[in-house]
């Protein structure tokens, strides 16, 4: 089988642990391994490769955690907007064989019972294999509201049913024949083109145009144009609700889509008073707690709470209502760009992270990987002052090229056309100075990339 994994989505209910550059499926909370290698490691073991489907913002995420885990048998199709996953799906298929067998799974989900996972992944390869769409539903263990459910009869689907109310999900758990719809999918390539094109043709005809005209190197690419004229469509509203070649295969895996603050405390290691594991938590008389931090946090004579911090922004909730989350940004949206980039950035060259940043000027350290170089570039409100930490840097300059050692600075003017450049055996660290008006991230005019960015 081929795992066609998809990384959209940028995880709102878990901010500001999750933010759209560094989305909950990189962020590394389990065994310093994100749920994205988690995924990787467990469906190699049963698939021969892996087709990444990424927003082209996070491909790199995905790059620099695969060579963590030595893995290289992988093929990116990168989506300049998410169209969901109908569309998503789609242009992954397109780019295998029809006759190939495809276990397509999020990147986000946590799966515990590997055992169990084997041998419904083999019912559902041998449905599949006899022309079936293949679903998996998950069994509830309680009355989700969260989720939509699937009814079924063996492994026959009788009806996808929408989020319920708390008093039908109830009567769904207490029937026995409800399962949670886990967004997991196996299927021959071809069968589910074919049903595609036979429910959804708009969505098929405009995949296959966007497909056909993508960018094709180490990535597919797909143009912004091609993926915006896709209509915007969930897998289970294209295709699911609509074609008769529909199993389910019931599966009791210990899953968790770890959706929620509330979800993740279940999931992750407690201390003796039922806290979150944090080795700079100082709790006094506090019990049943979820704590993120960096920092050292001290509680007093609390519990059932919530605290985040990341630096920037500090969220504290009640247990029970996490789910309120994503409407704390859609606030942050209004005014910060809060719910898009953590202090610490990742890019394909390296990191940056924003030391200070007030008016009239911004402070960064920026980490410049072996063999990587920044795009050619340049800027129209700032001046910028670079002093070299560690490492050599290998600077241009309008015309000039120089290399800047530890301890010695160069200048960049405004408008002044540069790039910085590590062809040294160890990292480059330097402290950048930005001094202007404006100090955004979006005042770079690119010249050129290694990297195919606008």
């Amino acid at each position: 089988m081929i795992n066609i994994i998809l990384c959209g989505g940028s995880g709102t209910r878990l901010w500001p642990i999750s933010r759209t550059l560094m989305p909950k499926q990189f962020v590394k909370l389990f065994d310093d391994k994100s749920l994205f290698q988690l995924t990787i490691e467990r469906n190699s073991k049963v698939c021969d490769s892996q087709l990444i489907v990424s927003n082209a913002e996070q491909y790199f995420l995905a790059l620099d955690q695969l060579e963590e885990l030595n893995k290289t048998n992988n093929t990116y199709l990168l989506e300049p907007i998410g169209r969901n996953t109908a569309p998503a799906i789609a242009l992954a298929c397109l780019a295998l064989d029809k006759e190939g067998i495809v276990l397509v799974t999020p990147s986000d989900h946590l799966i515990k019972n590997e055992d169990e996972y084997k041998k419904v992944l083999e019912m559902a390869k041998d449905l599949a294999e006899k022309d079936n769409i293949v679903t998996f539903g998950i069994r509830p263990t309680f009355a989700e509201i969260g989720f939509g459910y699937i009814e079924s009869d063996g492994t026959e689907v009788k009806a996808f049913h929408e989020k319920p109310n708390y008093e039908m999900a109830c009567s769904y758990l207490k029937a026995g024949n409800y399962y949670w719809n886990s967004g997991m999918f196996c299927f021959k390539v071809g069968i589910f083109l074919e049903e595609l094109k036979r429910y959804s043709p708009k969505i098929y005809e405009t995949s296959l145009r966007a497909f056909n005209q993508a960018k094709k190197s180490e990535s597919i690419r797909i143009d912004y144009n091609d993926m915006l004229a896709i209509p915007e469509d969930s897998i289970d509203y294209a295709v699911m609700e609509k074609s008769d070649k529909v199993k389910v295969v019931a599966s009791d895996i210990d899953w968790s889509d770890v959706g929620s603050f509330d979800a993740l405390f279940d999931e992750l290691p407690k201390d003796e008073n039922n806290n979150t594991l944090n080795t700079k938590h100082i709790a006094v008389d506090s019990k049943s707690n979820l704590i993120y931090s960096s920092k050292y946090v001290a509680t007093v004579d609390v519990e059932d709470l919530i605290i985040v911090d990341t630096g920037d922004a500090l969220l504290v909730s009640k247990k029970g209502s996490s789910q309120k989350v994503k409407e704390v940004v859609k606030e942050i949206k209004k005014t910060t760009e809060l719910h898009h980039i953590h202090l610490t950035g990742y890019r394909p060259w390296g990191t940056y992270t924003v030391l200070e940043d007030s008016l009239g000027y911004k402070i960064k350290r920026i980490e410049v990987r072996v063999g990587k170089k920044l795009s050619l570039q340049k800027h129209f409100h700032r001046n910028e002052h670079w002093i070299v930490v560690s490492g050599t840097a290998t600077v241009t300059v309008g015309n000039e090229v120089k290399l800047v050692r530890p301890n010695e600075s160069t200048y960049i003017k405004m408008g002044e056309i540069h790039r910085l450049e590590n062809e040294g055996k160890i990292p480059v660290v330097l402290i950048e100075a930005q001094v202007g008006e404006y100090t955004g991230e979006d005042d770079i005019v690119r010249i050129e990339d290694d990297f195919e960015r606008n």
